[in-house]
């Protein structure tokens, strides 16, 4: 009985803790890997740091003047050397360290081992960057931060930047339309394109720019967000009269640039701008995001008249790809299927679209059309999404460069309430006027009336 008692103060207390460990790693991983996983993988990297350089190949022979010196001081061996460790910074999802290479080394080496470094250390990922020549950053990641998303606090937006999702390596990953002006996202049905959707259009809302939409879906993916949007068309007949009008505003902005452009006497040089950025505030139009949902819809056809829409179509989408950066047009291009089968035009469009986010798709021809020009590895990746992730992406531009990102939850509710909030944010285009969406009023919900207690008519 003696024996039980004991077993049961000292089993219990810890199956508790070993229970609750386990729920806390599962449910909560960001506070295990702080309370748990940071300080023994910290241990970890401490203990074996030298070690694991001469295993993984990261270490060099030693100078001559440190041969000399070892030598002429104590009478051990004299090791290879590994690269000269920083500091240990921790973060809420891994710790960052930074590495000063050896001579003849290079940070494809340290990238290649990446993977032993992970198993070695006890975490998630291990990511390798360069921060100058000789010094690189090891990211550790404790956890899938994908698993779970949670966007950092430090996360925040600027003018046509919107944090929209997470990275892999648990940096916020940013659509910057000032860097990558155009842009091809792609997923099949429930894949998560709707949700990296509505981040990026209620990360706007807040911005003066005007939104404009084209989705041929009759509307059901943008206009819940019509408060906010300047345009919105919802079948190819609306599209193709919002189109030209585009390129009018286009036109008209470039006729802008170039009266600016007019050199004369004494004009500083920093004044004389090819795009609408160089112009001063009071004369620098609205930027113009363009979100086309759908585009396969505006590529297909049934009869002659249908082909020399769609055709005209096309070419404005491609000048306003060609020419829309510089005066201030970004197009977002979302579709679930795209490929050169749509028809004439479409290879071409597809490479005025710098950056590419292809989720979930339902072939790997899709995959193949949004990375495979840019970056032949990552289509593997992108096919490899897995139905149980949704809002899971790859993430690449024409830089050859791409990761994994994850977009977290947002309830179409939500995105449509921040819309209504920011509703006094649409600037007023006057050529698209017309093509401004009706916004319902709601009904007025009338309060129960007061009950009227009768009186009496004294006499």
């Amino acid at each position: 009985m003696t024996d039980l008692t004991t077993l049961l103060e000292v089993g219990g207390p810890l199956a508790a803790l070993g229970g609750g460990a386990a729920y806390t790693r599962a449910r909560h991983p960001g506070v295990y890997w702080s309370a748990v996983g940071l300080p023994v993988s910290t241990a970890r990297l401490l203990s074996s740091y030298g070690s694991v350089m001469e295993a993984c190949g990261l270490t060099v022979a030693p100078s001559r003047l440190r041969l000399w010196a070892v030598k002429a001081t104590t009478r051990r061996e004299v090791r290879p050397v590994p690269p000269r460790r920083g500091i240990i910074r921790p973060t809420s999802t891994g710790m960052r360290l930074r590495l000063r290479l050896a001579p003849g080394q290079e940070p494809a080496d340290v990238a290649a081992s990446a993977e032993r470094l992970r198993h070695a250390w006890g975490v998630h990922a291990v990511y390798v960057s360069t921060v100058k020549p000789g010094v690189v950053e090891l990211r550790l990641v404790g956890f899938d931060v994908l698993r779970r998303v949670k966007m950092p606090r430090k996360a925040k937006g600027s003018l046509l930047k919107v944090p929209v999702a997470l990275r892999e390596d648990a940096t916020p990953f940013v659509r910057d339309y000032r860097a990558i002006p155009h842009q091809l996202t792609l997923g099949a049905t429930l894949s998560g394109k709707s949700m990296y959707l509505r981040h990026l259009i209620t990360g706007l809302a807040a911005q003066p720019v005007a939104l404009v939409g084209i989705d041929c879906k009759r509307g059901v993916e943008l206009a819940p967000f019509a408060p906010r949007l300047s345009a919105l068309a919802t079948d190819p007949d609306e599209a193709a009269d919002l189109l030209p009008v585009l390129i009018k505003e286009m036109e008209d902005r470039y006729d802008l640039i170039k009266a600016r452009q007019g050199i004369a006497p004494g004009t500083l040089d920093e004044e004389i701008t090819s795009d609408v950025w160089g112009l001063p505030d009071s004369e620098r139009p609205v930027p113009v995001v363009l979100f086309v949902d759908e585009v396969a819809e505006l590529f297909l056809t049934a009869t002659r008249k249908d082909e020399e829409r769609r055709d005209e179509m096309v070419t404005q989408l491609i000048r306003l790809a060609q020419l829309g950066r510089a005066a201030g047009i970004y197009l977002e291009v979302c579709g679930q299927r795209f490929g050169a089968e749509l028809g004439k035009g479409a290879t071409m469009l597809r490479a005025q679209l710098t950056g590419r986010v292809c989720h979930r798709v339902n072939d790997e021809a899709s995959a193949k059309m949004a990375l495979g020009d840019i970056a032949p590895e990552a289509v593997s990746a992108a096919c490899a999404i897995a139905p149980e992730m949704p809002g899971l992406a790859v993430a690449g531009d024409t830089s050859g460069g791409w990761s994994r990102i994850r977009t977290p939850y947002l309830s179409l509710g939500e995105a449509a309430e921040l819309c209504r909030e920011f509703a006094h944010m649409a600037p007023e285009l006057p050529a698209l006027k017309p093509f401004r969406p009706l916004v319902p009023v709601p009904p007025v919900v009338a309060g129960p009336s007061a009950a009227v207690k009768p009186r009496p008519v004294t006499g």
